[in-house]
């Protein structure tokens, strides 16, 4: 199946283009995370106590908001899951998870007498655990781009590592960065789907990279006729490139819409990171290629 029938489009002539519209996504990003005071971690991470409640109808949340304030827990967070008669809130309260699901019971029962509910769950996450769980989370982020960088060495060569790395971070900013911006919580899930980003990513950069390795041993003489090969390479993988990943993608869609709440978000970062790394594969890691190139031969 092809998309394109013999493609000639001149991606390398726009990669400057492409350089500065990537740096202002993350630049954009970053700026959102330090007015946000870093990513917004969820109980995962920050520890905490987790309850889910499901009313028998739509509940208001400021309805729960006095109903918990009056009782001393109005520092609570709370907000709808998934439906209007659900609801998750989160706090910081010292009880076991057996003693909290009937405080909270007795709190909201005695308020709210024309909405019966039941507690669906409870979670309770001590902060030490939540701190090592980001210690965890970076490392594995960490050793992941690390053993990525030398496959790709030993494969092919340094300037084809570093491509796809800097592919790799460029993702996973971006992604970071959206999340963000949509003031969406980072929880385990969250880490797994950008792990999962890393590896598809990768293999996107992979299947462009080893057809410009296949195309430079017959048409590689000097940087300029390096860039037609970078050009030539990706307008070859071009339809396996959309293919790949609107397939993938429409899967995802399709998860993001019908999978319930709990993997809403870990949906959505997959989402971003399909497209984000289907761009990065031709406009990030493919053009720094032809940087590298034309800086050797400038020296």
């Amino acid at each position: 199946m092809q998309f394109f029938s013999n493609p000639n489009i001149d991606f390398m002539s726009k990669r400057k283009l492409f350089f500065s519209i990537s740096g202002a996504v993350i630049l954009i990003g970053i700026i959102s995370l330090i007015l946000h005071g870093g990513p917004r971690y969820n109980i995962d991470f920050t520890g905490g106590t987790l309850v889910h409640l499901k009313f028998e109808k739509p509940v208001e949340i400021e309805e729960l908001r006095t109903a918990l304030g009056a009782a001393g827990y109005g520092n609570s967070e709370i907000k709808h899951f998934g439906a209007p008669n659900e609801v998750v809130l989160r706090a910081g309260i010292e009880l076991t998870t057996e003693e909290l699901s009937v405080t909270i019971e007795d709190i909201i029962s005695k308020s709210i007498t024309d909405n019966p509910f039941v507690v669906q769950r409870v979670e309770k996450v001590g902060p030490k655990i939540g701190q090592e769980l980001i210690w965890k989370a970076m490392q594995a982020v960490f050793w992941a781009i690390i053993l990525i960088l030398l496959y790709v060495m030993l494969r092919f060569e340094l300037r084809f590592a570093l491509g796809a790395i800097l592919a790799l971070v460029h993702d996973v900013l971006i992604t970071i960065g959206a999340f963000s911006l949509l003031d969406v919580e980072i929880s385990a899930p969250i880490i797994a789907a950008v792990l999962t980003i890393v590896g598809y990513s990768l293999n996107d950069t992979i299947v462009v990279y080893d057809r410009i390795r296949e195309n430079i041993k017959v048409k590689q003489k000097n940087a300029g006729m390096f860039q037609n090969t970078v050009n030539v390479s990706i307008n070859e993988t071009l339809s396996r490139t959309i293919i790949t990943s609107l397939t993938t993608l429409l899967v995802v869609v399709i998860l993001f819409f019908f999978g319930g709440e709990v993997l809403r978000s870990f949906a959505l970062a997959l989402i971003i990171g399909i497209v984000v790394g289907t761009y990065s594969s031709i406009f990030i890691a493919s053009p720094f290629l032809v940087v590298w190139q034309f800086k050797k031969e400038a020296v």
